[in-house]
């Protein structure tokens, strides 16, 4: 009888000095992004310097974590040994209520057509891969 194996962990992100902050905060399940100051939009990836007037003025805020989906797909075939046993899945940009538009999966639904639509409201859930990495994913606004 052969032992079944579960499948390779998935790659975990390498937190950096400017995103040590929005890791922290996952552990503790809460999303947090950056805003700028100077010209008042929210963004995702964490960085210090603002990608839209590359001010420096700065600052985290806690999101919601509530957004819509603003496009999907849905994977059958993984690209890469820790996702082939894990497909079907569904990796989608999420907008934000808060503006940006941040990538992430969707998880606690069924990976069909029928039930998945792009403007679908979506809230995050949290998944820690280790002691040191949470991942933020969404599900289906409850």
């Amino acid at each position: 009888m052969t032992q079944q194996q579960s499948p390779p962990p998935i790659p975990a992100p390498t937190p950096q000095p400017e995103s040590d902050f929005y890791f922290e905060k996952l552990k503790e399940e809460e999303l947090w992004l950056r805003r700028c100051n100077a010209c008042g939009t929210a963004y995702f990836y964490p960085r210090d310097i603002c990608p839209i007037c590359f001010s420096r003025d700065t600052t985290w805020v806690q999101s919601s974590g509530k957004g819509v989906i603003h496009t999907f797909a849905i994977v059958h075939r993984g690209p890469t040994p820790p996702f082939r046993d894990r497909a079907p899945y569904v990796p989608v940009i999420v907008e934000l209520e808060e503006g940006p538009r941040m990538p992430s999966n969707l998880v606690e639904c069924e990976p069909d057509p029928e039930n998945i639509k792009v403007g679908m409201a979506v809230e995050v859930v949290f998944q820690a891969l280790d002691d040191n990495i949470t991942i933020p994913y969404f599900r289906p606004a409850q």
